[in-house]
C-alpha cells in the first residue's frame, strides 16, 4: 500500500542518497559556472571542495531534522508540511550562515540574502524532484502487481492439485475436501487486489496451505522444517513474498529429486529487521535451469518499490543447498516505504 501523504519519506535511506546525489550534481554545475576560462581540473576540484564544505553542514542538519520530524509531519496537511519543511530548511541554513560569519569568514547582508534565496530554490527543486519520483513509481507498482499475479499461476500446479484431490474423494473424502478448501483459499489470495500489507503470520499460513496441497502429490518426498515461532501479530510484510519462494523450493529443489528432500523455512527477528530464509536441496545439474528467476526478479522489484534500499534479497548456494534470504525492516511501513 502506498502512503497517502505526498511528503517524501525522510526516514528512507534511498531518499537521503538521492538528495545527496542531486546536491552533488548541483554543486558540480555551480563549480563549472563559477570557473574562470582555462581553469585547470585541480582548480575545479578545489572549488567543488570549497562549495561542498559550505553547503554540506546545513544539508546534513536539515536532513537530520526532517528524519526526526517525519513521523509527525506525515500526518499533517500537505500545505502545512511543506511550510514546515521550508521554515526548517531556511532556519537551519540561516543559523549555519550566522555561525560561518562569526567563526570563519564574515558575510555581508547581500551574502545572507543570496544564501537564503539559494536555500529556498534548493528546497523547491528537491521537493519537486522527489514528488516526480513518487508519481513515476505509481504505475510501476501496478505493473509489478500484475506480473506477480501472472508469475504465480502455474497451470501444472492447478491440474496436479485437482487430480490429487480427485484421487482422494472416494478413499479419503475429508482429506480431499480439505485440499480443495486449501486450493480455493490459495487462489483467492493470488487473485486478490494485494494493495495492503498482510501479517507475516498470514503469509506463513498461506505457505502451509500450499505445502499441504503439494504433500498430496509428493507425499513423503516432501518434508518441511519450520523455524518461526513467537512471531508478533503486528509484523506486516508485502503479500506473496514467502509463498513464491516456497513454491520455487518445491518445484526446483524437491520435485526433481527421486528421494525428495527438506524445505526449511526460517524467520528470525533481529534488531530493527526480520530475516526470512528459505532453503532447499540443489536440483540436478541443468534441471530447469533459470526457471525460478521470474519469481525472484518479481519479488526483488516489489521489495524495491515498497522499501527502496531498506530491504535486501540474497540468493546463494552452500553445502548442496540453495538459499534465498530476505531482510525487511520492522519499523512501520509508512516510515520505510519508498517515496
Amino acid at each position: 500500500m502506498r502512503k497517502s501523504s505526498r511528503i517524501p519519506n525522510f526516514r528512507n535511506l534511498g531518499i537521503h542518497l538521492r538528495v545527496m546525489l542531486l546536491h552533488l550534481c548541483l554543486w558540480g554545475l555551480l563549480t563549472v559556472y563559477q570557473a574562470e576560462p582555462g581553469a585547470s581540473a585541480l582548480s575545479w576540484v578545489n572549488n567543488l571542495t570549497e562549495i561542498s564544505s559550505q553547503w554540506l553542514p546545513p544539508l546534513l542538519l536539515v536532513l537530520g531534522a526532517l528524519t526526526l520530524w517525519y513521523p509527525r509531519m506525515r500526518h499533517w496537511p500537505y500545505a502545512a508540511a511543506l511550510a514546515a519543511i521550508f521554515l526548517l530548511a531556511t532556519g537551519l541554513t540561516a543559523w549555519c550562515a550566522w555561525a560561518y560569519n562569526r567563526w570563519i569568514v564574515p558575510l555581508s547582508p547581500t551574502h545572507y540574502g543570496q544564501l537564503l534565496g539559494l536555500c529556498l530554490g534548493d528546497v523547491l527543486l528537491c521537493l519537486y524532484y522527489l514528488d516526480l519520483l513518487q508519481r513515476a513509481y505509481s504505475p510501476a507498482i501496478a505493473e509489478a502487481r500484475l506480473q506477480a499475479l501472472q508469475a504465480r499461476i502455474r497451470p501444472h500446479f492447478l491440474f496436479n492439485s485437482l487430480n490429487a484431490a480427485l484421487s482422494l474423494i472416494r478413499s479419503q473424502p475429508q482429506r480431499a475436501e480439505q485440499a480443495l478448501e486449501d486450493l480455493a483459499e490459495l487462489f483467492r489470495v493470488l487473485m486478490a487486489d494485494n494493495r495492503a500489507l498482510v501479517p507475516l503470520t498470514q503469509e506463513i499460513a498461506l505457505c502451509r496451505q500450499y505445502l499441504a496441497i503439494e504433500a498430496l502429490r509428493l507425499e513423503r518426498r516432501l518434508q518441511c522444517d519450520w523455524q518461526c515461532s513467537d512471531l508478533p501479530p503486528s509484523l506486516m510484510i508485502p503479500p506473496l513474498i514467502l509463498q513464491p519462494l516456497v513454491e520455487n523450493a518445491v518445484y526446483h529443489g524437491i520435485e526433481p529429486q527421486p528421494a525428495g528432500g527438506v524445505v526449511k523455512i526460517q524467520v528470525q527477528l533481529e534488531a530493527g529487521s526480520v530475516l526470512l530464509r528459505i532453503s532447499n536441496p540443489l536440483p540436478p545439474v541443468n534441471d530447469r535451469a533459470g526457471g525460478n528467476k521470474m519469481a525472484i526478479n518479481n519479488i526483488r522489484e516489489r521489495l524495491r518499490l515498497h522499501y527502496d534500499l531498506e530491504a535486501q534479497l540474497r540468493q546463494y548456494t552452500t553445502a548442496q543447498q540453495y538459499v534465498v534470504e530476505i531482510s525487511l525492516p520492522t519499523r512501520p511501513h509508512a516510515e520505510v516505504m519508498h517515496g
